[in-house]
């Protein structure tokens, strides 16, 4: 029997790069993986197991699951994963308005509250149910911003403050939902590939033990991992795939 058999798992942001192999690990080890995005036609039908969802708003957040309940009769796994961000998330420390700060918080850090809020009222009643939030490396240490020399790349400001904020939450929710048996954990991906500027790929994989920077499909099994039963005594716990970059 695969880990993931028959399991009703919710992805959001699951048409993204990480996303994307969540998705298709979670179906290869026999779950029913459900993308929750925004870049998914409104009309799709629940059977093709794509749903139209904008995580920002607690209402549409409220409506989707309803459906999925309905149409599924049960949902045992929920991936918080969408990274919702503003068009100027990339500015450097100095030039980032409050507005920014705030706008980028409220889109990134809220959600993650508004899903589990939401899906526990279904995991719950039936004293099962698996939650795996994507943190990251810059929620646990501090940067190194000597990967970025020679280069015009920056990390955001707010993203330590969003991710470290996601890491403890977990903790919390993890420690409140025990007694109901759901499971709260995090996977914090290190740095992972996506056709950056090649200085800035040439410096991280210089810093990381393993010398490369990650693919998605490195992060996807760990987060199946938590989900399935096999991770049935692991809750609170975040797990670190990162090359070795927080060891060292």
């Amino acid at each position: 029997m695969k880990q993931l058999e028959n399991k009703v798992i919710l992805v959001t942001g699951g048409s993204g790069l990480i996303g994307k192999s969540i998705v298709e690990d979670i179906q290869n080890h026999g779950g029913i993986a459900l993308n929750l995005d925004i870049n998914i036609a409104k009309d799709a039908s629940l059977d093709t197991h794509q749903i139209y969802c904008d995580i920002t708003d607690s209402k549409a957040i409220e409506s989707c699951f309803k459906k999925i309940h309905s149409h599924f009769g049960r949902i045992d796994g929920l991936v918080n994963n969408a990274y919702p961000r503003t068009k100027d998330w990339g500015n450097k420390f100095e030039d980032v308005t409050p507005e920014s700060w705030a706008k980028n918080v409220e889109m990134q850090l809220n959600p993650t509250f508004f899903l589990i809020q939401e899906v526990v009222k279904y995991m719950v009643p039936n004293r099962r149910g698996a939650i795996v939030n994507i943190a990251s490396i810059y929620g646990v240490v501090g940067n190194d911003f000597t990967v970025y020399d020679g280069t015009n790349m920056t990390s955001p400001a707010a993203y330590s403050a969003i991710k470290g904020g996601i890491i403890n939450f977990t903790k919390y929710m993890a420690s409140y939902l025990g007694k109901d048996n759901v499971r709260v954990n995090c996977v914090s991906p290190g740095g992972i590939f996506d056709n950056q500027n090649p200085i800035f790929v040439a410096n991280f994989e210089h810093q990381v033990p393993l010398s490369r920077l990650g693919q998605p499909e490195d992060i996807s099994p760990a987060v199946s991992f938590l989900l399935s039963d096999g991770a049935g005594y692991i809750t609170g716990h975040n797990l670190l795939v990162d090359g070795g970059w927080t060891a060292v």
